[in-house]
């Protein structure tokens, strides 16, 4: 059962506590308008305990409105920011209260069980006794609710259980509130467990402090109380009237659960009354209950799955998005921002495996001219012939990447015992271009040839680049479609790579 949140720490927004003192008064126009108020305000606090503690705070006052999706979501964003590691934090035990009443509420009753227990643990830890009382209240209310709709020759086990906790709740509460709430509950415990006397006197103080505070959530609560009691008393007409009046109270402050459970036991009554029309009115009332539970349900399901969905597509375009980011669109290469992404991670896992990494530097000679003779767009096609070509020619696990215009870079990292590897690639390369068939490309324009600058060393990426250039002019100066290999390069730790 619920009544209504407690402050944590001092720190529930007074505008939450306002809505909640208006759900509970019937008040729902106005509780709804206050909320949309509410709901556009920023959680208050640094400690995302506390703002998890608010934002389940006002998923259960959405879910109060009828307002499903909003509920959902914002107890999805609470219970994602719980933390476990923060066990012993009021803000922690008040939220795992407010989302087991919001589990039960819904129909998930198992969970919603396991996460009140959880939150007594949590507040006992915690020490603070006015979240303990309401913790209490919260499980104790909960197993209420078992052992009336349980096996018969269960309940009066688990109405002890729950008395245990409902007292222990009434020996240290102190804000009225909460201790109504408990006098309801644990005055149900009592009735179950057959202490008809005891448990009529804090029905009567349960609605007398209720009616006294304009407070429906516990003028439901003790009509109720009331109302078993006279049942067992067999005094059924008294029990239907005051059975009547807890359904009527549940209706006005739309409180699921409540109004669940009484008009099960309003059907009951009018049922041995022999009053058809009274009991089909009560499981009209119970069925229209169970399914706004149900379609609650089927709706957070539904919206968990578009969710996914949405997670999923988004997750997949943002990869696709960072994907195009660091690749070449003519060649499809990776581009400058992807090779300078990927070398780091290739040349560190080289090293570390006692190999030492080459850096091929391909640059196409006279490209300038091809541009001229034929057009850019045959420039282009060129371009990606020539890195059709590279792929062919290295291996699926090497690096290849167009650096800019009509540059293009080899990184080998698993090179092997074969210390001649990266000259051995990089004439690969120059006679496939240099061998292969322009024709259909270029038709009788002057066909391009490479010249490569070769480095090696275990160095980072802008100083095997800087030697692999050294080695590229020399190949160029010295007439081009050829191949040039700089000495090992060391690496010079304070350099910072990249460029």
């Amino acid at each position: 059962m619920e009544q209504r949140d407690p402050l944590v720490a001092g720190q529930i927004p007074r505008l939450d506590r306002e809505v909640r003192a208006l759900l509970n008064a019937g008040r729902l126009p106005e509780a709804n308008s206050l909320f949309d108020e509410v709901v556009t305000k920023v959680s208050p606090g640094a400690d995302r305990w506390v703002r998890s503690a608010v934002l389940v705070n006002r998923a259960v006052m959405a879910w109060r409105l009828g307002r499903i999706p909003l509920a959902l979501e914002l107890a999805a964003e609470g219970w994602t920011d719980l933390d476990a590691d923060r066990s012993d934090s009021p803000a922690v035990a008040h939220t795992m209260g407010s989302l087991g009443y919001l589990m039960e509420g819904i129909g998930n009753r198992r969970a919603a069980l396991e996460m009140l227990r959880l939150s007594v643990q949590v507040a006992r830890r915690a020490g603070n006794t006015d979240v303990l009382a309401h913790c209490l209240q919260r499980l104790g209310g909960s197993l209420n609710f078992r052992a009336c709709s349980g096996p018969v020759a269960a309940a009066p086990a688990i109405f002890e259980e729950a008395l245990a906790y409902l007292d222990e709740g009434l020996g240290i509460v102190k804000d009225e509130v909460h201790r109504r709430a408990l006098l309801g509950a644990c005055g149900r415990s009592l009735a179950g467990v057959g202490q008809l006397d005891k448990a009529e006197e804090m029905g009567e103080e349960t609605l007398r402090l209720s009616l006294d505070a304009d407070d429906l959530w516990g003028i439901s609560v003790g009509n109720w109380v009331l109302a078993v009691v006279r049942r067992e008393q067999d005094d059924f007409d008294e029990a239907r009237t005051l059975a009547s009046r807890a359904v009527t109270s549940a209706e006005r402050i739309n409180d699921t659960s409540l109004l669940l459970r009484f008009s099960t036991e309003l059907a009951d009554i009018c049922h041995a009354l022999g009053d058809a029309e009274g009991e089909a009115e009560a499981l009209r009332r119970s069925m229209a209950a169970s399914r706004t539970a149900r379609e609650t349900l089927q709706e957070g399901l539904g919206q968990a799955l578009e969710q996914r969905r949405v997670a999923v597509q988004a997750q997949r375009l943002a990869v696709a998005a960072q994907e195009a980011a660091a690749r070449d669109p003519l060649t499809g290469l990776a581009n400058r921002l992807g090779l300078e992404r990927a070398a780091a991670a290739l040349l560190e896992s080289t090293a570390a495996r006692g190999r030492v990494p080459w850096l091929v530097l391909v640059d196409v000679d006279w490209f300038k001219n091809v541009n001229d003779d034929a057009g850019h767009a045959t420039g282009d096609a060129a371009l990606r012939e020539i890195a059709a070509l590279l792929r062919r020619e290295c291996r699926a696990d090497d690096l290849v990447a167009r650096w800019a215009g009509d540059e293009f870079v080899v990184v080998l990292g698993d090179t092997g015992p074969n210390m001649d590897v990266g000259p051995n690639v990089a004439e690969r390369i120059r006679a496939a271009v240099d061998g292969h068939d322009w024709t259909m490309v270029l038709g009788s324009v002057r066909r391009p040839t490479v010249s490569i600058g070769v480095a090696a060393g275990p160095a980072k990426l802008d100083q095997l680049f800087a030697a692999a250039d050294m080695a590229l002019y020399r190949a160029k100066r010295q007439g081009r479609n050829r191949v040039e290999v700089e000495p090992s390069v060391d690496e010079v730790p304070e350099i910072v790579s990249g460029n």
